[in-house]
């Protein structure tokens, strides 16, 4: 098998280049690098080990749980790891069959009602609130092996966000320090000299309340990555001195769909994207000036994560994409 380049594994596995060199920061992906080239492939083991992480994440395995399994594969451990999850699936389960068996009775109690001519008032139905007040959670065995279409099809169904999943934030204009790296690992390299700048600058004194944004710039074309740019935003007081290779930017700011996820999960990007396309009331905002940060990340809780924990699995992150109501 030839070596594939970080594009070209992107594109067949339709999995972003963002997510691939995530995978190789925390561990769980190695890629190789040829003589007198300087930039990522990946060979038939690397494809292999990228095809089992995909089929774990449809399992809803964690990332830091499949870091654990790669570092350990005696079967005790791995099943030790699959029967916690199943634990939580059944949990899942459950409430939502007891939930579904509750809407089933109303509906047989609707009918009832409407025949005989009682108004029925579900707030006041004791034998109701009963059922719905502990939505007891109890086990539900789960039988029959899927194949991977099946697994597709389920991981699809489930993976569709809810409004209740997605917040409409207003994120307010702000002057900002900008630092950009192209090439390489640019969201580690920008990463430390953000660190770097807050701690030397004492921004956390000054402006407590900074914000982190970060975004793809540019995103990329050429098949090796080499072209691969990230750049970091941390909001700063309109007056605040920036030295080289930090530059000062002003950020318009606007309306945005929020969605937040645990570091290292940037497959959920198709989820939100796939939100404001079916969305009744939203629609993409995409502006012609602001291309190269039409996809944003809110590095949230960032005091916290550089100044006291630096373990990447408490990160959380809102991701965001522009949006304006719809026209009617």
């Amino acid at each position: 098998m030839n070596l594939l380049t970080i594009s070209e594994v992107s594109k067949n596995f339709n999995i972003s280049t963002r997510t691939l060199r995530y995978y190789e920061q925390i561990g769980i992906l190695q890629s190789k690098k040829k003589e007198d080239y300087a930039y990522r492939t990946y060979d038939q083991s690397d494809i292999r080990r990228l095809q089992q992480i995909i089929v774990l994440r449809k399992l809803r395995i964690s990332l830091k749980q499949i870091k654990s399994i790669f570092q350990n594969t005696e079967q005790t451990h791995i099943v030790e790891i699959f029967l916690e999850n199943i634990l939580e699936i059944d949990n899942e389960i459950a409430a939502l069959s007891t939930i579904k068996n509750t809407l089933n009775s109303l509906i047989e109690r609707l009918g009832e009602s409407t025949k005989i001519g009682i108004n029925f008032d579900l707030l006041e139905d004791h034998d109701i609130l009963k059922v719905v007040e502990p939505l007891v959670l109890s086990r539900i065995n789960v039988k029959g092996e899927k194949s991977m279409e099946e697994l597709n099809k389920a991981s699809e169904n489930l993976s569709k966000l809810q409004d209740k999943d997605v917040r409409i934030i207003y994120l307010p204009p702000a002057t900002v320090a900008s630092i950009r790296c192209i090439g390489g690992l640019p969201e580690i390299e920008t990463g430390k000299l953000l660190n770097q700048f807050i701690r030397e600058s004492k921004l956390y004194e000054v402006k407590p309340d900074f914000r982190h944004y970060g975004f793809n710039n540019p995103n990329g074309n050429i098949p090796d990555g080499s072209d691969h740019g990230y750049e970091r935003w941390v909001t700063i007081p309109e007056g605040f001195e920036v030295k080289p290779p930090f530059t000062k930017k002003y950020f318009q700011g606007g309306l945005y769909c929020a969605y937040m996820i645990p570091m290292g999960a940037f497959d959920e990007w198709a989820r939100l994207y796939s939100w404001t396309q079916n969305n009744d009331k939203y629609e993409l905002n995409y502006k012609d000036e602001m291309i190269e940060r039409q996809c944003m990340e809110e590095h949230l809780n960032y005091i916290n994560k550089y100044m006291l924990s630096p373990e990447d699995s408490t990160i959380q992150i809102d991701l965001l994409l522009p949006i304006k109501e719809k026209a009617f």
